[in-house]
C-alpha cells in the first residue's frame, strides 16, 4: 500500500501540471478567439460542438455552459454525425469541433462535410498544425506540455485546456450579450441559484399561517396563538400595524422571571421593535436578515400592513441554505 504522502504527492503534483499550463493558455489568444467569439454572437443560428472520446464529454459540459448563459448551443458525437446525425447543423450553425491531436479519423472525415454546408468551423486543439487547425476557420490552441498522467497518455491536462477555453468562450459571450443575473435565473428557474434571483418572501409565506393577537390580549391567548398557528411566532397588532412580536424564546424567558401570569399581557412581554420585510423582498434578503440578528422569524409586511411569518424552515425547504 502507498504511503499517504506519495499519494499526497501525486494530487499536488497534477494540481500544479494542470494549473501551469492552464495559466499559460493566455498566452495563445489571438485575433482567432476575439473574431470566434464575434463570429458566435452575430450568428443567427446556434452553436453546434462535436468531438469524440473525452472531448466528447468536454464538449458536452460546454454545451451545457453555453445554454446556461444565454448562447443556444447543442451536442454532436463527431462518431454519429458521419453515420446521420450531420442533420443536426442547420444553415445558420456554427460549429466547434474539439480535438486534441485535430488529426483523429472521424475528425477528418467531418471537417469536409462541415465546410460543403459552408459552416464556420472553430477548432479547439492542442496541435496548430493539425488537419482540423488548418481547415477552420477559427483556431483555439489548446496546447499543453503534457499530460498529468505520469505515462503522459491519459487525457488529463488537455481536457482542462479545452474545458478552460470553452469556459471563457461562454463567459467572453456572456459579457457581449449583456447577460444578467435576472436572466440567469430565467435559465435556472427550479434550481437554488435561480431561486435566489427570483423568489420573494410572498412567494414562502403563501401557505402559512398568519399569526396576531392584540397588545392587550392575555398572555394564555397569546400562548395559544403561537400553539396552534405553528411558526414559533406571533406578530403583536394594533390599528392593523404591527408594534411588536412574541416568540417562543419570550414565552420561555416569561416562565423564568414570572410567578403571576393572571395579569400579564402581549404588550407586557413582546419585543417591540421586531425585524420586518417587505412582501416584494427577494427571499435572499430574507436569509441575509436572518442570518445576521441569528432569529428564526421575521415578520413580513405588505405596504405597511401584516401580512405573515417567514421562517427559517420556509428557506431551508427551497434549498436557499
Amino acid at each position: 500500500m502507498k504511503k499517504s504522502n506519495s499519494i499526497l504527492d501525486n494530487a499536488k503534483q497534477t494540481i500544479l501540471i494542470e494549473s501551469q499550463a492552464i495559466a499559460n493558455l493566455a498566452n495563445y489568444l489571438d485575433d482567432h478567439f476575439e473574431n470566434a467569439v464575434t463570429a458566435i454572437h452575430n450568428s443567427k443560428g446556434r452553436v453546434i460542438i462535436t468531438g469524440i472520446g473525452k472531448s466528447a464529454n468536454i464538449a458536452t459540459k460546454i454545451v451545457a455552459t453555453m445554454n446556461s448563459t444565454g448562447t443556444p448551443a447543442v451536442f454532436m458525437h463527431a462518431a454519429d454525425a458521419i453515420h446521420g446525425d450531420l442533420g443536426t447543423v442547420l444553415k445558420d450553425d456554427i460549429v466547434i469541433c474539439i480535438s486534441k491531436s485535430g488529426n483523429t479519423p472521424e475528425i477528418k472525415v467531418l471537417v469536409p462535410l462541415i465546410k460543403s454546408n459552408n459552416n464556420p468551423i472553430i477548432a479547439i486543439t492542442g496541435n496548430i498544425k493539425s488537419y482540423l487547425a488548418t481547415h477552420a476557420n477559427y483556431v483555439l490552441n489548446a496546447h499543453v506540455e503534457k499530460e498529468a498522467c505520469p505515462n503522459n497518455l491519459a487525457p488529463t491536462t488537455s481536457t482542462t485546456a479545452q474545458l478552460v477555453l470553452g469556459d471563457a468562450l461562454a463567459v467572453s459571450l456572456l459579457s457581449l450579450k449583456g447577460f444578467t443575473s435576472t436572466d440567469f435565473a430565467k435559465y435556472h428557474p427550479g434550481g437554488a441559484l435561480g431561486k435566489r434571483l427570483y423568489l420573494r418572501v410572498r412567494d414562502l409565506i403563501a401557505n402559512n399561517e398568519i399569526p396576531s393577537v392584540s397588545p392587550n390580549m392575555h398572555i394564555k391567548d397569546v400562548i395559544l396563538e403561537i400553539s396552534q398557528k405553528r411558526l414559533g411566532t406571533t406578530a403583536v397588532i394594533d390599528n392593523n400595524k404591527i408594534v411588536g412580536i412574541i416568540t417562543d424564546g419570550d414565552i420561555r424567558r416569561m416562565l423564568n422571571t414570572s410567578t403571576d401570569f393572571n395579569t400579564l399581557m402581549a404588550k407586557d412581554i413582546m419585543n417591540s421593535k421586531p425585524k420586518v420585510i417587505q412582501a416584494d423582498n427577494m427571499a435572499i434578503d430574507a436569509l441575509e436578515i436572518l442570518e445576521s440578528n441569528k432569529i428564526s422569524q421575521l415578520l413580513v409586511a405588505d405596504n405597511n400592513l401584516y401580512v405573515g411569518v417567514v421562517h427559517l424552515h420556509d428557506l431551508l425547504k427551497e434549498g436557499l441554505f
